[in-house]
This record gives C-alpha cells, structure tokens and sequence, in this order.
C-alpha cells in the first residue's frame, strides 16, 4: 500500500495548492443558488443529532426515495451496488434479495457465516440480527424507504458492529409524501412485482402512510423460485414541537438461494447448481414509536420503544463431506455405471449403521425464533457555551432479546439435478453417526451510554467528539446437554468504552479537509461461539459444539480528505485505514459448506476513494474510484484441505483431508476486490423522458480457502483457479410519462450478456466432469480401520452473476 499512499500525498497536496490559489473563483461559484440546499445526516440512531453534510468529517452517501425510484433498484444493496462509492456485492446465495453488501472491506450479509462489520438502522433500530449479527435485506421495505445514509468509519455512537460503517434508513411519512403510487413489474425470469404506496394528512397534526409490495420471480437459475410480501404503516402526529409516530412493518419470504456453483460446470451451463434445495422462509414484524419535543431550536429530547419478531426456517440439500473419501457402491456396482449411487446409502440406514459414511447427501433443516425489544432516550442540545457554539447529544439505549435454535441433519443420496434425497436416518449420534442435533436457547442484553459534540471552535473550523460505552451480555442454555462435555451452556459479558475524534476545516468557501479517527467494536454472537473448533467444523447454520469463548472485535479506524463543489460540481479525495484486532472470520475445513469461527489476530483494511458529481440542467453524472488494500497483518494457521498449497499436498499427499495452509503478514482478505469503479449518467432528454446508464467495473478476490493466495489447480485432484475474476458490467434505464399520471419504467441489465462471478470458495466436490458422483478417482490409502480412504478432488465453487435481463413497469401516480 506503500505507492497508492504516497499516490494519495502528492494528489492530496497538489488539490490542496490548487484550492487556495483558486478561493476568489470558488468564493464566486459557492454563490450558485443549487449550493446553498442544505442536506443533513443524523449522528446518532435517534432523531435531533441532525447537521448538516457539509459539516461532517468524513464523506457521507446518501440516496432519497426519488433516486430509488430512478435507478428501478430491487432492494437497498442493489441500489449501492450501482450508485455507491468503495460498494460491491457478493452473492454468495445467489438469490436478488439475499446479497452480501461490502464496504470498504467489511461486510453486511443474512448469511451466517460471513464475518460482519456494518450495522444497519431503521429509524433508529439496529436491524442486525441478535443470532449472528445477519441482516435480511429482504425484510427491509423499499417502498417506504425516504432516504438512504451510507456513514463511513468506525463511528462508535452507532453501536455494536459498526466497524467499517453504519447503513441508516429512514422512511416517509404522510406530511413529507403526500398523494402515492402504484406499480406492476414484469419480466425476465417470470418476474413481477406489484408495489404501492400512499400517504395524506388527515388535519388536527396527524397524518399517515403505507406501503406495501408483492414480489415472486421463477428466477434465472435453476430451482431459484422465490417470493417475498411486504407491507408497512405509519401514523403521525405533529404539533405544539412535539411529534409521535407509530410504525408497523411486517414481511413474509420464501427465498431460495443456489449459492455456488464449480467453475467448471458454469462454463458449460451458466444457470446450473451445485446442490440443492436452499430455502429460506422469513416471517418477521416491527413495531417501533418514535417520539421528539423540542424546545425551540436549541434543545430536542427523543426517544423510541421497538419491538421485533423474526422466525426463520431453512432446509437445505448439502454434500455429505464425511462421506467422499468412501465406497459409495455395493458391489457390482460402478461410478460409470451408476452414477448417482444410493443403494448403499439405504441399506446402511434400514440397518441403522454407517450412514454418515455411505450417504453423500444431507438434508440440513434449523428452525429460528427471535424476539427483541428496546427503548433509546436522547437530549440534544445547541447552545453556546465558553464562546464556542455547542451542538451537542447525550444518550442512553437498551435492547433485549431471547432466542431460540434447533437444527437437524437427514442423511440423504444426491440425485441426477443434483438434488437430495432423504433416507429417513438423522444425524442423531445413534449407530456410531455423528449428532448434528442443536437445541440452543439464548438470551441477550446490551446497554449503551453515549455522548458526541460538534464544537464550533473558529468560523469554518469545527472539532468533533463523541463516544460510546456499550455492555453486551450474553446467555446461552443448551436444551440437549444442559453441563458437562459438549454443552453449549455459558454466560458471556463484553464491556466496552469507543472514543471518536474529528476535525473538519473550510479551506475555501467551496471546499473543506477533514480528518477522524475512530474505535467500533462487536461482541461474538451465539452463532460463532457454538461454532469454533477446528477439530469439529459446522456446517452453519446448522452444526454447533461447545467451545472455548471468542475474544470481541476491536477497529481503530482513520481517514482523512478533502471535498468542494462548484456550482453543480461535487468532488471528493480521501484516504482511510481500519485496523482490526481479534477478526473474527469463518473458515472454511475442507468439506462443502463447513468450517469454524475464529479470532486471526490483526487484520487491515486500507485504501484511497475518489468522486465526482455533476448536476447540470437535464444531466446527473457521477463517478467514483476505490483502491482497497485488505490483507492480514499476523501469521496464521489455517484449516486448507481445499487449497493446493496445503502441507500434506506439498508432502505427496494431495486430497487428504487434515492439510494446513500458512498465512503471512501482508496476504490478502479473501472476497475483497482491489479496485472498485463506478459511472452513472441521468439525463432528462425531455419532459417526458428520462435515460440512464450505469457501469460498474469490479477487480478480481481470492476465494475463501485461498488466503495465502498460493492455490493453483493442477486439473487433477485441484481444480478451478481459486479466485474470482475482476469485471464489468453496464446496465440502462428508461422512463417515459406518456400520459398525466401514467409511466413506463424500462430497465435492461448486464447489457452485453457478460459471464461474471463475483465471489468463490474452495470446497471438496463429489462430481465427475460429467456432473455425475465419482469419488474413487484419486486413489486410496488405508484408513486405520482396516478399509480404504479415497483422495477427495477439491474445487473452486463460484457465485455468477445473472445473465442479461430486462424488466418493464406500469406506473400509476395518485394525487
């Protein structure tokens, strides 16, 4: 990162000399009417910590509903994807509405498993999941969304998992979106999608809103029939400087997710899946008041009271890892003339034996319930004391939640559509298996305490502090093994003080530096403490065991820029660095699907971001680069069976099962692309006509497994590149009001049909390059039980991108 750093001085310098000598011609630009709206950000959860963008010390992205609505985005990670700066995607489940969203190298996903560092809010509660920190995109209503904040850093007043940046939503009302909408979607993969919207004032202060939506899709990929149902309402009154609001959003889902696919089989069938089914339901609720009184403009006290309930359920066909390095045939049976075996695998389950060993399929079902509640109390304050203007906030916040985990495993054969079929035998620990059942119920409790203060020390010169203590505590009830060997039982208690710093200068009237530094931290989950023994890897969400405790996250976060504008021009340099203590990540060991979690020591995520926006008459520009620097800064161990590179490879032993990688100071994170950029144009090319575009180039990652970077496939016992690839796509809108109130809305996606994969991971395969299973290929070795152990191919599996596919929307607008 040496270059790209010293890249950053020179620039950073040479923009700096050039806005002092330039300040009379920026002085006169700023006097441009378009500069003088005046857009805010809330620093904190709760409402009243507003100030204004240009006085935060760091660059804040942001969308409104009117930008949602341009760019036809099907849910809030899509709409980052494509307009957001040091964004990308990965979609590991490969389902629209269940991405993983990164930013700057941490991570938002409702997948258990992935390691996460953003926190997400919803008009002021924290929608990352008490069980694993996750967040279901899918749950989140769209339609109702008023704005979209993407706040960088490591910003402490946003709580727990705030450790690359916080994702606050906020919604409309019927004051502030009078009249509505309805919409229907069609389109490729049979999709449709019927959306609407409405909201008034009902006089006296009150007023009100819904919003609701239907979406189901057969999708592009194979067995990837999803359907989600949404709806929201919100009553509002307003008077006297108070104001209460009431919400309601519940959500019902059924999504199916194909996750990755070999590398070598998408080059034959874009569309195909690994295994399958992958189904995951969601049924959730929120129920969340909203409460401010002001007292002038000088002080305004708020507060909230929440309450959710989420209940999932999933089931999903996996390979049976333990399974591939056996004989999967009775005899006279053949790979080639049997290709799909299952006669073995039904005989060992009529006997009640050796399932686990003959049955190369797994029927993995989990059952979550969820139910939180909290309140938050906040006093801000603008005054002045001492000469100096004071913009000040303290608060305290409370959540509480109780949940609830069970799982089991069905011993199953995989099928010719790579499908799995059950036997009827679980996982249970009878007949020698291993017992994959979990009975967990948890408790959790955090308090919080913060405070922040934007000082206005000299015109143009603000100094900003802030910071948050939070104490999480953590209890968790093994309902199978109350004590003793194996039990998951144990408390848990994190504590935690994280101070924040910021200064923020005007250089010119057009233009500012800013510079901030910052601690986040986040407490291990149920999910990853039930999950960290390399000696008895997961299969998450559905395997846990007792293990010792984790130890928290702790990021120290910097960053420092410069940003002007100049009538409809905006641009933005900056530099950052987070440094990760503790990281949790989960690893992968060897069998699809299956790993653990584990502290790595100290990681670093560095990097350099560049934008620029033009608003001119009809036309909208923007484009943004980012640099990421992501690697790990302490030498690891690591589970890497799947990896070439692996001792036990390197010793003539390849596709055995137990083989470690090292990994070195300065070896990259894996599924985190170098370089990001991104380029958008709007342009209203008449009254009744609007076009855009957008591009959006994306660098290659290693894949999970490939931490050393060292994997090659040698098209053998590895195969696959152990990466995935950089790309480019570019995607077209179109809207056209022919008539008063009436619209069509177009949208064409990967325009020129490009094949991209946008993560990967390594993993054990049981499949010949004819998709049939054949795990006798590689040789045997004796197995200590006088049989005979097969070598187990290993793979690069991947996450492709969708095809080309356009969408077509009737728009209704009501007054």
């Amino acid at each position: 990162m040496r270059r790209p750093a010293r890249a950053a001085a020179a620039l950073l310098g040479a923009l700096l000399g050039a806005l002092l000598a330039g300040r009379a011609a920026a002085a006169a630009a700023a006097a441009n009417p378009d500069d003088q709206q005046v857009e805010v950000v809330g620093r904190t959860p709760l409402p009243g910590s507003d100030q204004p963008l240009s006085r935060f010390p760091g660059l804040v992205q942001s969308a409104t509903a009117a930008d949602l609505r341009a760019s036809q985005a099907l849910d809030v990670t899509e709409q980052l994807e494509r307009r957001f700066g040091s964004v990308s995607v990965n979609a590991m489940q490969g389902n629209p509405l269940q991405s993983d969203l990164n930013f700057r190298g941490f991570t938002a996903s409702p997948l258990l498993g992935t390691p996460q560092g953003l926190s997400v809010y919803l008009d002021g509660v924290r929608l990352n999941q008490p069980f694993g920190d996750v967040v279901s995109w899918d749950l989140i209503p769209r339609g109702a969304l008023a704005r979209v904040s993407l706040v960088p850093g490591s910003d402490p007043l946003f709580g727990l998992n705030t450790l690359g940046g916080a994702l606050v939503l906020e919604t409309r009302d019927g004051r502030d979106s009078p009249g509505g909408e309805l919409s229907l979607q069609l389109g490729s993969g049979a999709r449709r999608v019927l959306e609407g919207h409405a909201g008034a004032e009902l006089g006296h202060g009150w007023d009100w809103f819904v919003a609701g939506q239907s979406f189901a899709e057969r999708g592009w990929r194979d067995a990837s029939a999803s359907r989600q149902g949404q709806l929201f309402a919100k009553l509002g009154w307003r008077g006297g400087g108070r104001s209460l609001k009431l919400s309601l959003a519940q959500a019902d889902t059924a999504l199916r997710g194909n996750g990755l696919q070999e590398q070598r089989f998408l080059a034959r069938r874009w569309a195909g899946v690994f295994s399958q089914p992958d189904l995951t339901r969601n049924h959730a609720s929120l129920l969340n008041l909203v409460g401010t009184q002001a007292w002038g403009a000088e002080a305004t006290l708020s507060g909230n009271l929440f309450a959710r309930r989420l209940r999932s359920t999933g089931t999903n066909g996996d390979v049976n890892g333990d399974a591939l390095d056996q004989d999967l045939w009775l005899p006279g049976e053949t790979p080639a003339g049997v290709p799909f075996p299952q006669q073995a695998c039904t005989q060992a389950a009529a006997a009640g034996r050796g399932a686990d060993l003959v049955c190369d399929g797994l029927l993995n079902r989990n059952r979550t319930r969820q139910q939180s509640w909290g309140a938050g109390l906040q006093l801000s304050l603008g005054r002045t004391w001492g000469g100096l203007a004071h913009h000040a906030s303290v608060g305290a916040a409370f959540e509480a939640a109780r949940i609830g985990f069970t799982q089991s495993s069905e011993f199953g054969w995989l099928t010719p559509d790579h499908g799995v079929a059950g036997s009827g035998v679980d996982a249970d620990g009878r007949g020698g298996a291993p017992d994959a059942r979990v009975a967990l119920a948890a408790h959790t409790r955090t308090a919080s305490l913060y405070a922040s203060d934007r000082i206005t020390v000299a015109p143009g010169w603000d100094l900003n502090l802030g910071g948050r203590w939070n104490d999480n505590r953590l209890t968790m009830q093994d309902q199978l093994a109350a004590a003793g060997p194996g039990s998951l039982s144990g408390s848990h208690r994190y504590a935690r003080f994280n101070p924040a710093l910021g200064v923020l200068a005007d250089i010119t009237p057009a233009a500012s530096a800013y510079a901030s530094a910052s601690s986040g931290s986040r407490a291990p989950t149920a999910t990853e403490l039930g999950c960290a023994d390399p000696a008895d890897p997961c299969r998450l969400p559905n395997a846990m065991t007792s293990d010792p405790p984790l130890r928290p996250v702790l990021t120290q976060s910097v960053e420092a820029g410069l940003r002007g504008h100049a009538g409809g021009l905006r641009w933005h340099l900056g530099a950052f660095r987070a440094d990760s203590r503790d990281d949790i990540v989960f690893v992968a060991a060897g069998a699809s699907g299956s790993g653990y979690f584990r502290n790595v020591g100290r990681t670093r995520r560095q990097g350099l971001e560049a934008s620029l926006g033009l608003r001119h008459a009809a036309l909208d520009l923007g484009l943004s680069l980012s640099l990421l620097d992501a690697t790990f800064r302490d030498a690891l161990t690591l589970s890497g069976t799947a990896n070439s590179s692996n001792d036990l490879a390197l010793a003539g032993a390849p596709g055995q099962a137990g083989g470690v990688i090292q990994v070195h100071p300065g070896d990259r994170l894996p599924l985190l692309p170098r370089a990001i950029f991104k380029l958008h144009a709007q342009w209203q090319a008449a009254p009744a006509w609007s076009l855009g575009a957008d591009l959006r180039a994306i660098g290659g990652s290693l894949a999970r497994g490939n931490e050393n970077g060292l994997h090659h496939g040698d098209g053998r016992v590895y195969l696959g590149t152990g990466r995935s690839a950089g790309y480019a796509v570019v995607d077209l809108d179109l809207r056209w009001a022919f008539a008063r109130g009436w619209a069509l809305a177009a949208r064409l996606d990967n325009l020129l049909d490009r094949r991209y994969t946008t993560a990967a991971a390594l993993g054990s395969t049981p499949y010949d390059s004819a998709g049939g299973v054949s795990t006798q290929q590689l040789g045997s070795r004796p197995d200590g039980a006088g049989g005979q152990a097969y070598a187990v191919r290993q793979t690069t599996l991947a996450a492709p991108g969708a095809p080309r596919q356009a969408f077509i929307t009737l728009v209704r607008e009501l007054e």
